[in-house]
């Protein structure tokens, strides 16, 4: 069966208690990020192999690069990477691919791989990278990630039409992808990135109703209100990156630009009310216009390493 981000435990008659009681279990360790902090080089070493993934796995479904991404911040928060082996960063970004591949059960094949730098590696090297790897994840390769939240928290939403929810998860999902490239993300769970992601493409689409939908979120018992606040506040720094070009996607669509100024409440903006499918008239242009001038926004308050000695065989 294929892996899907979306729904990570397919056996499971109780899914949504497993995912929030697990979704740790798929985090980097709580020191890699303040590792990352400390340290450059392990910021650009960390950037430079996420380029190598994204490089390899360009051809293929983006989550596959979001899954070896996921490893590969999983397996760096374990284990430590010799110095002076530059070429160990690719085969760590190769085997990463490979593992996502065969866990999206593409028929595609990670085994060669070329880098512009020269570099092939057999499929016997890429074994044993994927063993140590493997072995570092504790062989828990069917990942939690934010991804797997977002059909939990979109219900709170209560949108009633289908292309106001398509609008939303679609921007939420990009918001999550570039979100993952951010290190200081590492510290938040899965679900609270997927509530911020959720939260940060309704503050931008549906900004009257956002009140509304973060009281939705923030009530929620498996949401801690002050760590989602330090991730929502965090999200505005790469939120704002794209939402234009999102506007051009759906405008050139054949889901009318109007579609993203429906749902407005003829109450004010602070209101708590429900959601309701009242029509308001908004020139997208205006909208357009006055979205680009934006500034960031915070609508809530202020805010066991091994080393991988094995990799001498390769």
């Amino acid at each position: 069966m294929e892996f899907d981000l979306e729904n990570p435990l397919p056996f499971s008659h109780d899914v949504l208690n497993p995912l929030f009681h697990l979704e740790s279990d798929h985090m980097p360790s709580n020191t890699y990020p303040v590792t990352l902090k400390a340290c450059d080089f392990d910021i650009s070493v960390r950037r430079e192999t996420i380029s190598f993934i994204l490089d390899f796995s360009c051809n293929f479904d983006p989550f596959v690069s979001y899954l070896a991404v996921n490893y590969l911040d999983r397996f760096f928060s374990n284990q430590s990477i010799p110095a002076g082996k530059p070429w160990i960063l690719r085969l760590l970004a190769v085997s990463c691919v490979s593992l996502a591949l065969k866990m999206r059960e593409t028929e595609e094949s990670a085994t060669y791989i070329q880098h512009d730098g020269g570099f092939i590696f057999d499929s016997q090297s890429i074994r044993r990278m994927e063993l140590l790897i493997l072995g570092a994840l504790k062989w828990r390769m069917r990942s939690i990630t934010p991804f797997s939240f977002i059909s939990f928290f979109i219900p709170l939403f209560k949108f009633k039409d289908p292309p106001l929810l398509q609008a939303l998860r679609a921007r939420a999902t990009e918001i999550i992808f570039k979100a993952q490239n951010e290190f200081k993300f590492l510290e938040f769970k899965p679900s609270l990135v997927a509530a911020s992601a959720l939260l940060s493409a309704s503050h931008e689409l549906f900004p009257l109703q956002f009140p509304c939908f973060r009281k939705a979120i923030s009530t929620c018992s498996y949401v801690n209100k002050i760590k989602l606040s330090q991730c929502y506040n965090a999200m505005q720094d790469i939120a704002m990156e794209g939402y234009e070009s999102l506007l051009d996607t759906v405008s050139s669509s054949s889901t009318p630009v109007t579609v993203l100024d429906r749902l407005c409440p003829s109450s004010n903006s602070d209101s708590d009310s429900e959601p309701t499918n009242s029509e308001v008239t908004v020139s997208p242009t205006t909208r357009l216009e006055r979205d680009s001038k934006r500034r960031k926004i915070s609508c809530f308050g202020s805010e066991n390493t091994h080393q991988l000695s094995q990799t001498q065989q390769f």
